[in-house]
């Protein structure tokens, strides 16, 4: 389970350009999903070997009248309480303001990592004027310019340094799956028409995180843990801005189940809110299955279904291999389908691929269909493998790895796919020097 860090500070000081930085400059360790709404983003990172969720929050500006900037204040403030560590950033070009001893009075209540970070310090005469941002009180800064990405390093180096260690936790041999969603799509009513009333098969167990809390499901040949994002919460968590909350659970859930069960409403269709869902399940490599709630609500006839279908694909493109379960909670149709499903997709995600099995069948399609060349160098795939991790990720073993681009890639994976049935878990394809 990785630790939350929370990017804070009130408008224009260079927050988004900061989290965009990481990103352009380190590609292969951040995955990035654009916000659901105006300057608001979610990614995950690495450095030095430890990951983090970041949340790039909106602009906090205390007392205003606007009332898209009221509902940032909760945001961040929401933020600031699911955080393990918090980013404060300010702009040395204006220097101290209210608005940044609003956000600094905020923090200082905070017992958590708090790290503040001068942004647009690119010479020395800047170096120099941040030095009046010891007054905010919150003790030593750390200088940056993420128009270049000037400091960052010694800034993430600290960061991973002070995020607390989680606490380790007996993994259940039980699959782990995680229902999520945004708020009134149906989550709620899903797991009580699961849970049904034979309360007798149902457990609880202590929560996993602060976020969520695991439900043992026997039930009709099924047995797994279910991880329940719209469970009873702490008064002190509930905050009106439920969409934005949504996502901070669905971002440790995810993180701790091995199939997202993503529950949508028909009537709303597969929009902002649920696509980003769906990309943090993907990019935390997690099985994934689509569920289009209140189906019964939306007016159709005998192709209604395809095109539905055809529309979600088309936004998931190029994970287009995962399955879509129209259901209708409130008729109780097909729910035990989408736990069929569910079973089948982590049953996928689990799966091991024996060695000579791997080889016998995509060394043939490899030879009839080979990596074009690259700058005039021909690569020769020998030998393939599945890695020994926890979901499916594959080794090509070759001569040039350096040279197989992107779209020969997406068609080892596609054959992968049509060879040995990986619907609705993310597939990840290496290549090795032989």
């Amino acid at each position: 389970m990785s630790n939350i860090v929370a990017i804070v500070g009130r408008p224009n000081v260079g927050k988004s350009t900061f989290f965009n930085r990481l990103i352009k400059r380190r590609e292969a360790i951040v995955d990035a999903v654009s916000g659901v709404t105006r300057d608001r983003h979610y990614g995950k990172s690495d450095w030095n070997g430890v990951e983090f969720s970041l949340i790039d929050t909106g602009g906090y500006v205390k007392g205003s009248d606007d009332v898209f900037e009221a509902e940032i204040d909760k945001q961040v403030e929401l933020a600031i309480d699911e955080a393990d560590a918090i980013i404060f950033m300010v702009d040395v070009e204006s220097g101290v303001t209210g608005m940044d001893e609003d956000v600094a009075t905020l923090l200082r209540k905070v017992k958590k990592p708090v790290f503040l970070v001068v942004n647009k310090v690119d010479n020395a005469k800047r170096a120099e004027d941040a030095v009046e941002f010891y007054s905010l009180g919150l003790g030593d800064y750390f200088t940056i310019a993420s128009i270049n990405g000037s400091g960052t390093g010694d800034l993430l180096d600290a960061l991973v340094e002070a995020l607390p260690e989680k606490e380790h936790v007996e993994e259940d041999e039980l699959p782990r799956f995680a229902v999520v969603g945004r708020p009134n799509a149906g989550k709620s009513s899903f797991i009580n028409a699961l849970i049904g009333e034979d309360r007798y098969i149902v457990t609880d167990i202590a929560g996993t995180t602060r976020d969520s809390i695991d439900t043992k499901y026997n039930r009709f040949g099924f047995e797994f843990n279910l991880v329940d994002t719209a469970g009873i919460r702490r008064k002190s968590k509930v905050k009106d801005d439920l969409e934005f909350y949504s996502v901070m659970r669905s971002v440790r859930a995810i993180e701790h189940c091995d199939v997202c069960l993503l529950v949508m409403d028909a009537t709303r269709g597969f929009d902002g809110q649920v696509q980003n869902i769906f990309w943090l399940a993907e990019r935390n490599r997690k099985g994934i299955v689509i569920l289009v709630n209140k189906w019964d609500l939306v007016e159709k006839d005998n192709k209604s279904t395809n095109q539905y279908e055809k529309i979600i694909r088309k936004e998931i493109e190029p994970f287009i291999d995962v399955p879509i379960v129209f259901i209708s909670v409130l008729n109780k149709q097909r729910i035990f389908k989408a736990i069929e499903t569910a079973v089948e997709v982590y049953n996928n995600r689990t799966k091991k691929i024996k060695t000579s099995v791997l080889n016998e069948v995509l060394l043939p399609i490899i030879e009839h269909n080979p990596p074009p060349a690259y700058k005039g160098k021909f690569v020769k795939i020998k030998y393939i493998m599945q890695l020994p991790t926890p979901q499916p990720q594959f080794a090509f073993f070759c001569n040039l790895p350096q040279y197989v681009r992107e779209p020969y890639k997406r068609f080892l994976e596609n054959k992968l796919r049509e060879h040995f049935d990986f619907k609705g878990v993310p597939v990840s394809v290496y290549m090795r020097k032989k």
